[in-house]
């Protein structure tokens, strides 16, 4: 173990700590959730999902940072995909319940029913939903950013310049994509981690989302170095 595995894994422990036992720091946590929602979703994106990305680093190449992976493009990307899915959880959330309702299935499939299994049902049908419909668009568009953020030596700068989009698509490794990414990832692991997730009191939602950040990170960025090779 380095000394930067060290250190990462006593930051990790602190801020375990301080939510587990200074009740201000959670109600503070819950505060921000609640009042600015979107700007929170941002924040823990940009910090958590790219610290999954560096962690899949250090697990492939043994090092967290190396020169042109762009630490600084890759939060702000992550921070605007972290928008983008409170965004999907939120509609999936509202929407999909009511779908399973429009074909029959009656008003107890819902995330507020006082039925463990009406809530189950209803968490498992926007997990699915969501996981089917938005999830396969949402990690193209991440690997897109990501090579866009390689192919410009992880610069800020470079990061506004012109994405060539159709270049990009064409080089890309589908096979897995397909075979990694959305054949085995989504039914085998993000369908039923939100549905864990959708299962949860609101409130803790977003906390649970935002540890499956860092693991949709390492996922990426795994499926990314491993398509590179």
């Amino acid at each position: 173990m380095k000394t930067s595995d060290s250190l990462l894994s006593a930051a990790c422990a602190a801020t375990i700590c301080l939510f587990a036992l200074v009740p201000a720091v959670m109600d503070a946590y819950t505060y921000i959730n609640a009042e600015y929602g979107f700007l929170a979703s941002f924040v823990k994106f940009a910090i958590l999902a790219t610290l999954g990305e560096c962690l899949a680093l250090r697990i492939t190449k043994g090092m967290y940072l190396r020169a042109g992976f762009g630490l600084a493009p890759r939060m702000l990307v992550w921070g605007i995909f972290g928008i983008i899915i409170k965004l999907a959880f939120v509609i999936f959330a509202t929407g999909a319940p009511n779908l399973v309702a429009a074909f029959g299935f009656g008003e107890g499939v819902s995330l507020r029913s006082p039925l463990f299994t009406d809530r189950l049902f209803a968490a498992f049908c926007v997990s699915i939903t969501m996981n089917c419909i938005f999830a396969p668009v949402m990690m193209v568009a991440h690997r897109v950013t990501d090579e866009h953020i390689l192919r410009n030596g992880g610069t800020l700068a470079g990061l506004f310049s012109r994405m060539d989009i159709p270049a990009i698509l064409t080089e890309m490794n589908w096979s897995v994509i397909w075979n990694f990414v959305l054949r085995k990832t989504i039914p085998m692991f993000w369908i039923p981690a939100h549905t864990i997730t959708f299962m949860l009191p609101a409130e803790f939602r977003i906390l649970f989302a935002a540890l499956l950040s860092v693991a949709l990170g390492i996922i990426l960025a795994v499926a990314g170095l491993r398509g590179r090779q």
